[in-house]
Parts: C-alpha cells; structure tokens; sequence
C-alpha cells in the first residue's frame, strides 16, 4: 500500500447555526491546529484549512473537503512502512468556516486563560458550555455521512487502485441507536489497521 487518503463527510443538517458532532473543545482544536501529512518518509506541517479540493462520496457528490491532521496518520504509517503519502480529509460547509472564523478572531477558540470578575475562564471552555451538546444533535438531524479510504499501491504484481466506503443516514441512525450519524459511522468503519494483509484484502471491494 504506497497511497492512503481517509475522507470524511457529513451532508446532513442538523438544524443550528453552529454546532459540532463532537466534544467542542477536541473537535474545534484539531481544526484550528496546523494541518499534517506523511509523505516520502517525513510529516510535512502546513497551516489550518489552507489544503482543499472537491471530493466526490458516493451518493451525495462533490463536496469541499479540507486536509486535516488526525492522529490515526501516526499508527498507519507505523504499522504499514510502505506508504508514501498518507492524508486525512474532512468536509466543512462555509457557513460553518465562518462562524468558525469568527470565534477565532474574537478569541472565543482560545485555551489560554483569561480573568472574568475575578475568576479564570478558558474561552474555548466557555464556547462549550454554550453550544449544543453533540449528543443532543441526533433526532433532528437529516442527510447522510460517508467515510472511506481511498487506496492506490502493488498487489500480485499489479498496481490496484480500491476505495473502501460506508454511508450511514443520520434518520436512520437515530432510530436505531439514538445517536447521530457522524459518530456511529466512525463507530462502524474501524479497521484493523494492525493487520496489513487483512486491510490490503479488505480494499478489494466496496462496503455500502
């Protein structure tokens, strides 16, 4: 496996001006950190949200997707040392780029601590206690996710190319678990990245 990109997507709405599928205070501060990649042997850092395309998911379409640092990167390249590039992508709606900005630029995003009548705050603290809970995002939310692996390298000899995907409607998600799409399909497309062979066998066909 030489190439590995992770691309992930959520086309659902969830009816708020802003909120995040995940605990603010993470979710927010991995966006807002410089982006990372793995390329021939070494991370290449560059600044927040400044790498982006359209990607095509299946069944949904186009959709502007933002390269990000995730953590996951490190054990991948780790555990499979013939990668040469290895890239983590996720979706971002401009309405939520700019009340992200915003935040940012009022020092909202901040996790130094300021005095407020005489008692510390963290701002990022703050901007939680206010947003919707992640958990409570899951009975109105609409659309669906998609989340997959696009994978190019040699196997029998041969170059392969192989996207392994999942899509899971936030409806449908709720009726069965009571959760929002966005966190129960990382839920159910974790890989055993530990075993190659079983993940390179795995890429040669599609999950829906």
């Amino acid at each position: 496996m030489h190439y590995l990109d992770i691309i992930d997507c959520n086309a659902g709405d969830h009816g708020k001006a802003f909120a995040t599928n995940f605990n603010p205070e993470i979710n927010i501060r991995e966006i807002t950190q410089n982006g990372k990649y793995w390329e021939n042997g070494a991370w290449v850092e560059i600044p927040p949200m400044s790498i982006h395309k359209p990607i095509n998911y299946p069944n949904i379409g186009d959709r502007e997707s933002y390269l990000l640092y995730h953590e996951e990167l490190e054990s991948l390249v780790k555990n499979f040392p013939t990668l040469r590039r290895a890239r983590f992508w996720m979706t971002f709606g401009q309405a939520y780029i700019t009340h992200l900005t915003v935040l940012q630029n009022v020092g909202m995003t901040s996790i130094k601590p300021i005095q407020y009548k005489g008692i510390d705050i963290v701002p990022l603290e703050f901007l939680k206690a206010v947003l919707p809970e992640p958990s409570s995002l899951g009975e109105n939310y609409t659309g669906q996710t998609s989340i997959g692996c696009q994978i190019k390298g040699i196997k029998d000899g041969k170059e392969r190319s192989y996207y392994v995907w999942n899509n899971c409607h936030h409806a449908d998600c709720y009726r069965e678990v009571q959760a929002q799409g966005v966190s129960d399909n990382h839920r159910r497309t974790r890989y055993d990245w530990g075993n190659a062979n079983a993940q390179w066998n795995l890429a040669t066909s599609r999950c829906v």
